[in-house]
């Protein structure tokens, strides 16, 4: 059988904004051709900014919308380097907190269907509860419809080994930073004092490695860090 390595990223962006508060996408697109991945799911995007970084990148796109900012479609956003075959997008919000979704992208990767799941939960302990219960449901991490292996990735927005974190890791294999990165802090990218990035996987995919892209460009770019995972398809 053919082997494929597939180097994957999670990445918040931060609407673009950089640490000295400057908006600034093609210093993403930067830093993004610095790790030079085959597949990438960007947390905290503006619509137009996904687009633009796509185009440069020479990448296939597709965006999931949680809410309006400034007038502007903003949400989550998954590129890729293979054909995009479909998507869709499952709202994860839980009343009276922000707006949040699941933004699912099933990608064609040589003769394999990859299902990739790219989050961004909440900042509340039970909102996130609330969420982990949706996307283990059915209609997203359940689905019976899903045609190849699921890979999870994101901003998790829990820094503790929570509810979140304990069911994904008991459905999942969970990408151990400790040992890949000797380190269990990420967040923020400066002074890290946090765990917010997470990858989790189905077993038939093999993860070869991982780390976090720490360039000069990057420190800069976004308040968090580039997380990147090598896979073997």
């Amino acid at each position: 059988m053919r082997m494929t390595t597939l180097r994957l990223v999670t990445y918040n962006v931060h609407k673009c904004r950089g640490i000295d508060w400057r908006v600034r996408p093609a210093r993403i697109v930067r830093v993004l051709r610095e790790i030079d991945a085959d597949v990438i799911a960007i947390q905290e995007i503006l619509a137009g900014q996904s687009a633009y970084i796509a185009a440069e990148l020479g990448m296939s796109h597709v965006f999931g919308i949680a809410r309006q900012h400034a007038g502007q479609d903003y949400g989550n956003a998954v590129l890729s380097r293979f054909p995009i075959v479909s998507s869709t997008t499952q709202d994860l919000t839980i009343r009276r907190r922000e707006p949040r979704i699941c933004l699912r992208a099933d990608i064609a990767v040589e003769h394999t269907m990859l299902c990739l799941f790219a989050v961004h939960l909440g900042t509340s302990y039970l909102e996130r509860r609330q969420q982990v219960a949706k996307l283990m449901s059915a209609e997203v991490l359940g689905s019976t419809a899903l045609s190849g292996p699921r890979v999870v990735v994101g901003d998790f927005n829990e820094w503790t080994r929570g509810l979140v974190t304990r069911t994904l890791s008991h459905h999942f294999e969970s990408a151990d930073i400790a040992y890949h990165l000797k380190r269990t802090r990420t967040y923020p990218g400066i002074l890290p004092i946090m765990h917010l990035d997470h990858v989790y996987y189905d077993p038939e995919l093999k993860l070869e490695g991982m780390h976090l892209h720490r360039s000069g460009t990057a420190l800069r770019a976004s308040d968090h860090l580039p997380l990147v995972a090598e896979f073997v398809v």
